[in-house]
């Protein structure tokens, strides 16, 4: 399985025994975390420096991946949709990715731009992420284009809302075609 923009590892965490784990990221600085995370709860990790838009590994290499809020961070959208295709290309036929990324009809972000740079507060300092605001109809869209089969579209789980149309994340299990 691999983990796409893994970050300091916490989503390893419900795979653990049950894959053989990669994971990417293009921060050095959390990558060491992730292997620091990955010895304090044990865990055999395969870690790699990358780019997303540019992945490291032979075609069909993968049979399932996740992405938990990556593709959001990409500011261009072919550089979104070249990102996509680089996951749609390392996943085996028939294999199976879950993408979660920002929705842009959650209340906070009403009166945003689908451009945002949200404040991060790091110690004593303020630093600013650049995030890409979805709707549920442009990622569908999105991932048809980049080549998968939509398995499921949803908000996260702890959404209970009756419309999904506000969740905070957008969920899409995806499955390359074969």
């Amino acid at each position: 399985m691999l983990n796409v923009g893994c970050a300091h590892g916490p989503d390893f965490i419900p795979f653990k025994g049950k894959f053989e784990l990669h994971g990417i990221d293009f921060s050095e600085r959390m990558l060491l975390l992730a292997l620091k995370y990955a010895d304090k709860h044990k865990l055999n990790v395969n870690l790699v420096d990358g780019d997303v838009r540019h992945l490291p590994y032979a075609g069909d290499s993968f049979d399932w991946a996740i992405a938990v809020a990556t593709y959001h961070h990409i500011e261009d959208d072919e550089e979104r949709l070249k990102a996509l295709k680089e996951l749609q290309r390392v996943l085996r036929p028939g294999g199976e990715a879950f993408i979660t990324v920002w929705n842009k009809w959650q209340p906070r972000f009403w009166l945003k731009t689908k451009n945002v740079l949200v404040p991060w507060r790091s110690r004593d300092k303020t630093l600013y992420r650049y995030y890409y605001l979805f709707s549920y109809r442009e990622l569908e869209a999105l991932v048809l284009k980049a080549g998968f089969d939509v398995v499921s579209l949803s908000p996260e789980s702890r959404y209970k809302f009756p419309l999904k149309t506000f969740s905070r994340n957008i969920c899409v299990l995806v499955r390359k075609p074969g």
